[in-house]
Formats: structure tokens, C-alpha cells, sequence
């Protein structure tokens, strides 16, 4: 597939070719996010009704992420190799069944076993979805188009997130979301196998896909920039996912907020950063994206410590502190993302997008599989020891901030020197 160019447009417009597959691009992130983010909002009902602790509620959550680690690992050896197209229609497919399987398991261990399965499509689909980007959107316009995309975060937060928890307290069943949410990927997989044009230019016979698999992905792993691109990517999202999957449970424990009330921290968080994710994406752009990710990381830092040290406070108030953390948790990624895919070699850009998916939900699981070995529940249904997670948070978002003022862009400039990505 070669690049769409428009004559009538600025280098800075987006080709309409472009716009379908972004769209396409952003549903499919869009369900799938659903199908990670939804586990968290039921944590309190999962805690009660399985009698689990928050350390069993965090493995929970980590099946996904942990299978989703090793499958991305194991995709970097062969996903150069296919069209990505192909990729993405059969890695979706897969991520369904999961879903399917959530659907109708029975207890904790059955919904454990289908929360790997979807972990383990997941995985690949996310490195697929920004080598898409990466290979057909120009580096010029790379942290708009990820805004873009990423903006499913928002969009999930505002009608998914909170649908599915409305399915779940009006059926009083927690398998309401899944089954309402294998639907919508059925008919978002008819429209990405229709509107989703072949992309093979990273085929080229002149690329390294004629190497062997363990030479492609040790060419990605040895590369100086790669190794700082997935340090500082290992730790960006450390930092968010060591307080995200506990926010409910603490929000409901420590905060006085209800069940029913869960919906209003993902509509509300996910209204702001629906446009925020652009507009940082954009700035991103025009300052660089560097610059953009430092900034928006320093706002994060004072949101994690407000958010995990929130005592007993107004239903108002506590929305605004969650909303400003979504707002800089889920932005600082846009940046970071875009830095990410730019660094990739273009001809090893599927096999470094995979390992750093692989990396993102290692180190995401372990966040999670950490705080919740970290956290305590007391007596009360309270949740202890959540203020020094959000202070390992901010370490980990610190380190991050380091790494990246030594990532680079993959792309030489007419000086023949990379430049920062």
C-alpha cells in the first residue's frame, strides 16, 4: 500500500484514505480497551462475590496482562512477516473468543483462563494497531494520528466502561458487559475486514524479512535506541498501572463513593481526555514530542500523589481529582507513543512494536501484581497502604522522564544525523 498524497492538502491536513483507516484503527482500540479496562471498574464486585483479597483481584488482572506479555514477545519473531492486515483481522478474531469465553465462565478460575486468552490476542493487537500507524502515517503527522487513536481511551471511558457497569448493577451480573461487548467486536471485525486495505510495504524485498525470525528480533533487541525506547516505555507505564487498577476498590473503600457512582469517574475522566488526547498530540507535533511528554508527566505527578492519598471527601470533589489524573495519566501517552513508534527501525518496526507491547503488559502486570501485594484490605472494607504505591508510581514516572531525553528518531534527517523523536 503506498502513502495517500492529496495535492490540495497541507502537509499538516490528513488524506481522507487516512482518516478511514484511523477510524478503523481507534474502534478496534476502542473494544479493546473496553475488554481490558472493564475488569477494573468490577473490582469491588469481583472482591465480594469471589471473597478474593486485593492481591487475588490483582493476579486477576495481571492474567491479561502477563499472557499478553509473552504472546507480544513471541509475535516479534513473525509478525514482520505477514501482511499486517492479516494480523490484525485474525489477532481481533482471537481477542473475540477470549471475550466470549469471559462471557460465559463461572467463577474465578474460569474467568482467569479467559481473561489469558484475550491477554494473549490482545497483546499482538496493540503492537499490529501503531505499526499500522507507524507505516502508513508520516512522522510529521504521527502524534496526531496517535491522539487519534488513543482517544478510544477517552471514548471507552465515557459510553463503554460505564454501560457495561450500568449492564452489570441493572442485570445485578457481571457477564453482561462481556456478552454486550463480543457483539460490538463482531460487528467492528465485519468493518475492519471491509474498510482495512492490505499493507505489505514493510514486505519489501530489500527489508529484513528474508533474515531469520531470532536474527530480525536480536537486530531490534541490539539496537542502542530500541533499549532506551523500551526502558523509558517499560516505566511509563509501570507508573500508571501500579494505582489504576485500584482506584474503584479505593474509591468505594476509603473515598464513600457507591457502586452506582463507579460510572461517573470513566464518563467524566473519559469526557476531558477525549479531546485533551489530540490537542496533546497536535502540540506534540508543533513543540515535539520530548518536550510534550515532560510537561504533561510533571502535571501527572502531583494527581497520583491527591489521588492515592484522597480521604473521605465530596462526591464533586473526588471527580475532579480523578478526572485530572485520567487527563495527564492517559496524555502523557500520546507523546510517549508516538517517541515509541518513531524510534522503530521501519523495516523492524513490527517486531520492536511487539516486544514493546510485550514490555508495556510485563511491566503493567507486575505494577498491578506489586500494589496488590503491597495494599492490604482492613476490616472495614478499606484499603491500606495505597499512598506508597502512588509513591512508587512517581519514582517510576521520574526514571521514565530520564530515558527519554535519550531516545531518538529513527528516521535520519537531510544532515544524515538521527534527531530526537
Amino acid at each position: 500500500m503506498k502513502r495517500i498524497q492529496h495535492k490540495s492538502l497541507s502537509k499538516d491536513q490528513t488524506p481522507p484514505g487516512e482518516v478511514l483507516i484511523l477510524a478503523t484503527l481507534a474502534a478496534i482500540q476502542f473494544t479493546h480497551i473496553v475488554d481490558f479496562m472493564i475488569m477494573m471498574p468490577l473490582g469491588p464486585q469481583f472482591i465480594r462475590l469471589f471473597n478474593i483479597s486485593p492481591s487475588e483481584f490483582g493476579l486477576l488482572v495481571s492474567c491479561y496482562t502477563f499472557s499478553a506479555a509473552i504472546s507480544g514477545f513471541l509475535g516479534a519473531f513473525f509478525l514482520d512477516r505477514f501482511d499486517r492486515r492479516s494480523s490484525l483481522l485474525f489477532l481481533y478474531g482471537g481477542l473475540i473468543m477470549g471475550t466470549a469465553w469471559c462471557a460465559v465462565a463461572q467463577g474465578y478460575a474460569m474467568l482467569a483462563f479467559g481473561r489469558i486468552i484475550a491477554g494473549a490476542f490482545g497483546g499482538m493487537l496493540t503492537a499490529v494497531t501503531f505499526s499500522i500507524i507507524g507505516d502508513v502515517i508520516p512522522e510529521h503527522r504521527r502524534g496526531a494520528a496517535s491522539g487519534t487513536v488513543m482517544a478510544s481511551f477517552s471514548i471507552a471511558s465515557i459510553a463503554g466502561v460505564p454501560f457495561g457497569l450500568y449492564l452489570a448493577n441493572h442485570f445485578s451480573n457481571w457477564h453482561a458487559p462481556f456478552i454486550f461487548l463480543v457483539g460490538i467486536c463482531c460487528i467492528t471485525w465485519w468493518f475492519a475486514r471491509k474498510y482495512t486495505p492490505p499493507i505489505k510495504q514493510h514486505l519489501d524485498k530489500d527489508a529484513n524479512h528474508h533474515q531469520g525470525a531470532i536474527a530480525s528480533v536480536w537486530e531490534s533487541l541490539k539496537d542502542p535506541n530500541h533499549q532506551r525506547a523500551l526502558a523509558m516505555s517499560a516505566c511509563t507505564v509501570f507508573g500508571g498501572f501500579a494505582v489504576i487498577p485500584y482506584i474503584s476498590p479505593y474509591m468505594v473503600g476509603n473515598v464513600g463513593l457507591t457502586d452506582a457512582q463507579l460510572p461517573l469517574i470513566y464518563f467524566f475522566g473519559g469526557a476531558l481526555t477525549m479531546f485533551t488526547s489530540r490537542w496533546i498530540g497536535k502540540l506534540a507535533d508543533r513543540y515535539g514530542k520530548p518536550k510534550m511528554f515532560l510537561i504533561v508527566n510533571l502535571c501527572a505527578l502531583p494527581t497520583i500523589f491527591a489521588l492515592t492519598n484522597l480521604p473521605r471527601v465530596h462526591l464533586t470533589l473526588a471527580l475532579i481529582v480523578t478526572t485530572v489524573f485520567m487527563v495527564a495519566i492517559s496524555g502523557r501517552m500520546v507523546p510517549a507513543v508516538s517517541m515509541i513508534t518513531s524510534a522503530a527501525q521501519p523495516h523492524l518496526r513490527g517486531s520492536f512494536m511487539s516486544l514493546n507491547s510485550s514490555l508495556q503488559q510485563l511491566f503493567s502486570g507486575s505494577a498491578a501484581f506489586i500494589a496488590g501485594h503491597m495494599i492490604a484490605k482492613a476490616s472495614d472494607g478499606s484499603l491500606l497502604y495505597y499512598d506508597l504505591v502512588g509513591w512508587v508510581s512517581i519514582g517510576s514516572i521520574a526514571v521514565s522522564l530520564i530515558l527519554s531525553r535519550f531516545v531518538r528518531i529513527a528516521i535520519p534527517t537531510h544532515q544524515g544525523k538521527s534527531r530526537p523523536a
